[in-house]
């Protein structure tokens, strides 16, 4: 460290809770983190074996460095979301402030009015939301205006207005969907009953407002008034169905809010989806898409973006008692109870959000290819370069596969992926010639070499990368045939095991594990896969083959246009077999069917 104001100012640090924000030469602020200790944390970014990747990059700019000391790791949390959305730092990951986002707002009037609005103002209304779906926040305030018929003008309604007949009603009325509170249709403790059941239902509290309508109905129907008593059961009905679709089947009594995170390696994307749920009713559930600017862990941005999602003014329903989480955050919320479920319904419920947040990955990525398919590749073959070690991009990939039953009908095959997709055009299929029993190493010696001095005897294309279904012995062939070549150091060589599913590398002991959901070891099983499938179809098919001929090629004087009669007549070796010497008769001469007809005959007494 070159600056010795800066390197002084992190010795002086204090051992304490706050946030700090990294300055670079023009004063902006390039990053802003929190810590639990601040002379920890920071000196940490310039640890010699911490300055690699992105990481390296911020600290190369730093110049200058803020601090801010608070009491708790809560106000630290909440003190960098909100620097993090002022000052929008280069090197920090993306928080959205929800501003576009559409709302549900009760207007805090005499005779409230609902209505979405994508301007949450710092008023007296009360907001709900934000909703990520317009269509479904549509659909909720259909519900309502069905249920309770609120009016939707802007006029300022008082209860001394209504007394001296200022105001009409308007085509609303008339076609029924308004109560009209403007001429006293209603009154407004009717009208306010009907607000505090809006607010009960964008709350979850779905069956409080379904208890009132029974009993309404109920009520109506034992005084004969069957008019207003079918009203209200419509109204059941209405709150029923909307009910049905946000129930879920598990019993979650309490308010508690949930939150799991996936990563798309092959875009540098990271997916955090949300979801609310009180008394077995899912409140609200969304997904964030946040970029990775530097270094950062599923820890730090599922941290950062929680708490951001948690104190961003969602007060739809009650305030949540726990927290489900996947695993341990670094940072702790005062007054709430974490949880990470191993098994029963939380388990249940984070496993429905981290597949709601895998399936809004899989619409990005579609969404991201069908847009710009050209940058989606260019993505997948940096990551692949990245994550295999490799010095090229990995544009063309072959795949071998051996197959054989004992040591018969040894067969070969090999795959081309181009740009990560299979090409089925350039397959090839070998039969191995100079291997005799089952040997895999002497028949991976031998296809590669077969395949690998062909390509470049006639000036073909070489790929970047060979992927070997095998363990360490098949891919030791297949390098050692690559260095008698001369090509060892043009292509790149790789086993894939089936146990561990780990990756080998020539003359390295130790295996690479990639994480199970990496691209890149979905495109290398993709190719083992279709490499097997490619290979054991072929070699059934040679088996099949010669197993019919060598059945009938051992009856004397049964040759290879006979054999071709007799499968064409039949189809197939079993009704061959099973047919009778009449049946035989007619397809070849008396002879060659009695002899036929002899030997199934004896092999099956």
């Amino acid at each position: 460290m070159n600056n010795e104001l800066l390197e002084y100012k992190i010795k002086t640090l204090p051992l304490s809770p706050g946030v700090y924000n990294f300055l670079d030469e023009n004063g902006v602020v390039i990053y802003v983190g929190k810590a639990k200790n601040l002379r920890n944390r920071v000196s940490s970014y310039f640890r010699v074996n911490n300055q690699r990747g992105k990481t390296a990059v911020l600290v190369r700019h730093i110049v200058d460095l803020l601090y801010i000391v608070v009491d708790t790791e809560t106000d630290a949390l909440l003190l960098e979301n909100k620097l993090i959305k002022k000052f929008q730092p280069r090197y920090n990951i993306l928080l959205k402030d929800d501003k576009t986002y559409p709302w549900i707002c009760i207007t805090n009037e005499d005779y409230p009015r609902v209505f979405f609005t994508r301007k949450k103002e710092v008023d007296r209304n009360f907001y709900y939301g934000p909703y990520t779906s317009v269509f479904a926040m549509r659909n909720i305030l259909e519900m309502i205006n069905k249920l309770f018929h609120l009016r939707t003008c802007k006029f300022s309604i008082t209860d001394d207005g209504i007394k001296k007949g200022k105001y009409e009603v308007c085509l609303n009325y008339h076609i029924k969907n308004c109560c009209a509170p403007c001429i006293g249709e209603v009154s407004k403790e009717e009208y306010n009953g009907f607000i505090q059941s809006v607010k009960a239902i964008l709350g979850g509290k779905v069956h409080i407002v379904l208890q009132y309508l029974k009993k309404q109905m109920f009520d109506f129907a034992s005084e004969l008034k069957f008019e207003q008593a079918q009203n209200f059961k419509e109204k059941v009905e209405i709150l029923e169905n909307y009910h049905a679709k946000n129930v879920i089947s598990v019993r979650i009594f309490n308010t508690v809010e949930v939150y799991s995170i996936v990563e798309d390696k092959r875009d540098g994307y990271f997916y955090v989806n949300f979801m609310k749920i009180s008394n077995s009713i899912i409140i609200r559930s969304f997904t964030r898409e946040v970029k990775q600017r530097l270094d950062e862990d599923l820890t730090d941005i599922l941290t950062t973006t929680m708490v951001d999602i948690h104190f961003s003014d969602m007060n739809i329903g009650e305030k949540a008692e726990e927290i489900i989480v996947p695993f341990d955050v670094d940072f702790n919320l005062e007054n709430f109870k974490y949880t990470i479920p191993k098994s029963g319904d939380k388990k249940k419920i984070l496993e429905w959000s981290e597949n709601n947040a895998r399936s809004y990955m899989m619409e990005q990525q579609r969404q991201r290819t069908l847009i710009d398919p050209d940058k989606s590749v260019n993505n997948l073959m940096k990551t692949m370069m990245s994550d295999l070690q490799l010095d090229s991009e990995p544009r063309h990939i072959e795949c071998f596969d051996n197959s054989n039953i004992q040591g018969t009908n040894p067969v070969s095959s090999c795959v081309v992926f181009r740009n990560g997709k299979p090409c089925k055009k350039d397959y090839r299929l070998f039969n191995v010639k100079t291997v005799v029993g089952p040997d895999d190493f002497a028949t991976m010696r031998e296809i590669v070499y077969r395949r690998y001095k062909r390509l470049s005897e006639e000036n073909q294309e070489l790929p970047q990368l060979i992927v070997v279904d095998g363990g360490k012995g098949q891919l030791r062939c297949a390098a050692e045939t690559l260095k008698e070549l001369g090509l060892f150091d043009k292509i790149a060589v790789i086993g894939i095991a089936k146990r561990l599913e780990e990756i080998f590398y020539p003359d390295d002991p130790v295996p690479l594990y990639l994480d199970k959901n990496s691209v890149t070891l979905k495109v290398i099983q993709h190719l083992r896969d279709e490499a097997h499938r490619f290979c054991i179809t072929f070699h059934r098919n040679k088996r099949s083959k010669n197993m019919i001929h060598s059945e009938l090629q051992d009856i004397d004087g049964v040759g290879e246009k006979t054999i071709q009669k007799l499968l064409n007549s039949f189809g197939s070796i079993k009704n061959i077999s099973t047919a009778s010497l009449l049946d035989l008769s007619k397809v070849v001469d008396l002879g060659k069917a009695q002899k036929i007809f002899e030997h199934f005959n004896r092999l099956t007494k």
